[in-house]
C-alpha cells in the first residue's frame, strides 16, 4: 500500500482496525506503519463565531482531510484524560456523565489538567467551561490513542464514563496507555464471567452454580444437573444485553445461546443457575490499593431477576436484616482485595434463607454513583478521582464500610423511567435485560413517602378509583393479600377470568373483563376499558408459567401505549398497596414540600455539596 492510498484511505474514514482487516494485518501494524510514514490526524479547533473571527476555543475534533494543526502538541505534563459515556441509549444515561463532570471538576479543583473526550453534545461534560481541553471523537482505541500521544497526559480514566470506556481498558493497557486506577488486567478478571466465577471459587466467596459455556450439550447437560431455571450471562456487556433466563431446554436452544454468543463473540459465556425468589443487594464504593474507603449498601424491592438498572433502590437498606448487610460486607471486602481495586465499584449479591451469593462485580462507576452520592451526602467519585492521582481523602466524610447506616433521618428511593410509547411493540415486562432510559430519586421520612414521590415524579399517576388486575396462579397466594387491601381502601378492581375465579372463591369481590380475544361484549374487554380511559392502573403478573401470553402482552402494551400506569412486579405491587395504605390514611405527598438540603439538615453529616452547585 502506497503511501497515497493509505492517506486517502484515512481521508475517506477507514478506521486502522477496518484497514487492518482488509490488508490481514492487526490495527496496531496499520498504525505503526501510518505513524512511521508521517501519516497523523490534524487537530482542528470548532468554529463556534461562525467564521466571523478567529475561534479560540477548546472544543477539539481530529481530521485527515487538513494540512495544519490549530494547537500544538502538548509536552508530558500532569494532566488526565476521561473518557465520557458516549450516546445516551438504554443503559447509558446522564448518570454516567454526572460521573465523568464530578470527575473533572475534582481534577481541575486539585490543580490537574482535565482533557474530556466525549462525542455526545447534549452531555454537560461537553460544555465549553468544564474542562481544560475537550475532544468531540468517538470512543475508540485509535481515537483515545490519538488524543493521549498528543496531550501528554499522565493517564487516562476509564471507569467514569460506563461500559465502553471500561471495555478499551485492556486493549489500551495492551499498547501502552496508563491506565489510572484498578489495573486493566484486573477489570478484564471482573468483566470475563469465566475469570471472575473462578476468582470467587479461589476467595471463597459463594456464588450460584455456574459453568462456563462451550458447547450446546454441555450447557443442556449443566441445566439439567443444577436445575432450570439457569441464567446465561455474556461478557463485557452493558444493561445486560443479551442475558437470558432459560426455564426449560427449549429456552436454552438456539435463541438464548444464539444471542449471548452473538454479542460476546471474543469473551466467555457463562451459564449458571438462576434463583428464585432471592432478595438483591449492592454495595457502591471506593477503594484503594484493595482496601474499601466509602460504602453504601442499597436494597431492591423487586426480587432477583430484575436488571439492577430497572429495579427500585432503597438507601439506605430498611428491609433485608443485618445479617445480609453484614455478609454483604465481608464478601465485598474480599472481592476488592482479590481485584486490588483502586476507584469506584459497584458490586451485586443475591440474598436467600442463609446464603449471599456474589453476581457480579463492575470495576467502574455504576448508575447509581449519582444517587449514593447524593443520598449519603459524600461525593464518591470525587474520592475515587482523588484516589486516581493519589491524593488525600481523610478529610472527605465518607462513609465507612462498617460504619452506622446514613442517612439516619430519612430515605432515598431510586425508581426507573421507561420511554415505552417510543419503543413501538416492546413488551413493558420487567426482566434481567435493561429497558428503562433513565431514572428519579425521591426522599421522604419513610420508604412509603418517598416510594410514592419517587412514582409520581416518574409520570405515574396514583390510581383513583379502578384497577385492572391479572395474575398469574403461581402469584396467587401473596396477590390475595393486596386485593383484599386494594379493596379494603375503596378500589374497585377489573380482573380477567382465572384472578376473576380465584378471588370470588376467597370473598373479594371484583369485576370480571374479558381477554382481548374473548368473545364478551366489546365493553368488558380488557383493551377497549384501557383505551377508554375507564382503569386507572393496570397490575399484570405474569411469567414463563402463563398460558395467555400475547393476551397479557396485549394489555401491557395498550397500557404503556396509552399511559395508563403499569405494575408488572409482584414486589413493587406490595410496596404500593403498603405506601397507598399509609396515604389514605394521613395523605403524605404533597403536604411538606422538602428539598435534599432540608433533608440533610436532620443530619449530623455535613454534605459534599451545596444548593447553588451543579447536581
Amino acid at each position: 500500500v502506497t503511501d497515497e492510498q493509505l492517506r486517502t484511505a484515512k481521508e475517506l474514514g477507514f478506521s486502522d482496525k477496518q484497514l487492518g482487516r482488509m490488508l490481514g494485518v492487526s490495527d496496531d501494524d496499520v498504525r505503526a506503519t501510518r505513524k512511521q510514514r508521517g501519516i497523523l490526524p490534524i487537530v482542528k479547533q470548532i468554529d463556534t463565531l461562525a467564521a466571523e473571527y478567529p475561534a479560540k476555543t477548546n472544543y477539539l475534533y481530529s481530521t485527515y482531510n487538513a494540512s495544519e494543526n490549530d494547537i500544538e502538541a502538548k509536552a508530558a505534563n500532569d494532566g488526565v484524560l476521561v473518557l465520557g459515556s458516549g450516546a445516551y441509549r438504554i443503559g447509558s444515561s446522564v448518570e454516567f456523565d454526572w460521573c465523568a463532570v464530578s470527575c473533572i471538576r475534582t481534577l481541575r479543583r486539585l490543580g490537574y489538567r482535565a482533557v474530556m473526550m466525549n462525542y455526545n453534545p447534549e452531555t454537560v461534560s461537553t460544555d465549553y467551561d468544564e474542562c481544560d481541553q475537550l475532544y468531540f471523537e468517538e470512543l475508540t482505541k485509535e481515537r483515545i490513542l490519538d488524543v493521549y500521544e498528543r496531550e501528554g497526559v499522565q493517564g487516562v480514566v476509564v471507569s467514569v464514563g460506563g461500559q465502553i470506556p471500561n471495555n478499551l481498558a485492556l486493549p489500551l493497557h495492551k499498547a501502552g496507555v496508563h491506565v489510572l486506577g484498578t489495573s486493566p488486567l484486573d477489570i478484564d478478571s471482573a468483566e470475563d464471567r469465566h475469570k471472575f466465577s473462578d476468582l470467587m471459587d479461589q476467595i471463597g466467596v459463594a456464588q450460584p452454580a455456574w459453568k462456563e459455556l462451550t458447547s450446546m450439550d454441555a450447557a443442556r447437560q449443566f441445566a439439567n444437573e443444577a436445575g432450570y431455571p439457569v441464567l446465561v450471562r455474556p461478557s463485557y456487556v452493558l444493561s445486560g444485553a443479551a442475558m437470558n433466563v432459560a426455564y426449560n431446554d427449549r429456552d436454552l436452544g438456539k435463541r438464548v445461546l444464539g444471542e449471548a454468543s452473538a454479542v460476546s463473540q471474543d469473551h466467555p459465556v457463562v451459564i449458571s443457575k438462576f434463583v428464585q425468589g432471592a432478595r438483591e443487594i449492592e454495595l457502591d464504593g471506593v477503594a484503594r490499593n484493595g482496601e474499601i474507603i466509602a460504602a453504601a449498601v442499597s436494597e431492591h424491592v423487586e426480587n432477583a431477576g430484575v436488571h439492577s438498572g430497572d429495579a427500585t433502590l432503597i438507601l439506605p437498606p430498611v428491609t433485608v436484616s443485618s445479617y445480609y448487610v453484614d455478609r454483604v460486607r465481608q464478601a465485598g471486602a474480599k472481592i476488592v482485595k482479590a481485584l486490588n481495586i483502586s476507584g469506584p465499584f459497584n458490586a451485586q449479591f443475591l440474598a436467600k434463607d442463609a446464603d449471599v451469593l456474589a453476581i457480579e462485580c463492575n470495576l467502574r462507576a455504576s448508575r447509581s454513583f449519582p444517587f449514593v452520592s447524593k443520598t449519603v451526602g459524600a461525593d464518591f467519585i470525587a474520592a475515587a478521582t482523588k484516589v486516581f492521582v493519589g491524593e488525600d481523602t481523610s478529610n472527605d466524610n465518607l462513609p465507612p464500610l462498617y460504619g452506622p447506616p446514613r442517612p439516619t433521618e430519612y430515605v432515598g428511593i431510586k425508581s426507573p423511567m421507561f420511554s415505552y410509547t417510543r419503543l413501538g411493540g416492546a413488551d413493558p415486562l420487567l426482566g434481567v435485560e435493561m429497558a428503562s432510559t433513565g431514572e428519579v430519586a425521591c426522599f421522604g421520612k419513610t420508604k412509603h413517602e418517598a416510594f410514592l414521590k419517587a412514582l409520581v415524579s416518574s409520570n405515574f399517576k396514583l390510581p383513583e378509583k379502578h384497577i385492572l388486575l391479572s395474575f398469574q396462579d403461581r402469584y396467587s397466594s401473596e396477590a390475595i393479600h393486596y386485593a383484599h387491601k386494594l379493596v379494603e381502601l375503596g378500589f374497585d378492581l377489573h380482573t380477567t377470568e382465572k384472578t376473576h375465579e380465584f378471588l370470588t372463591k376467597h370473598g373479594v369481590p371484583s369485576t370480571l373483563v374479558a381477554y382481548p380475544s374473548s368473545d364478551l361484549s366489546s365493553e368488558a374487554n380488557a383493551l377497549n376499558l384501557i383505551k377508554d380511559g375507564k382503569i386507572d392502573l393496570v397490575i399484570n403478573l405474569s411469567n414463563a408459567d402463563s398460558l395467555r401470553v400475547k393476551e397479557n402482552y396485549l394489555i401491557r402494551r395498550t397500557a404503556a401505549d396509552f399511559s395508563v400506569p403499569l405494575l408488572t412486579n409482584g414486589q413493587l405491587v406490595q410496596l404500593f398497596v403498603e405506601s397507598m395504605d399509609e396515604h389514605k390514611k394521613k395523605p403524605i405527598l404533597g403536604v411538606h414540600s422538602a428539598s435534599l438540603f432540608d433533608y440533610y439538615d436532620d443530619e449530623n453529616e455535613k454534605p459534599w455539596t451545596s444548593a447553588h452547585e451543579y447536581h
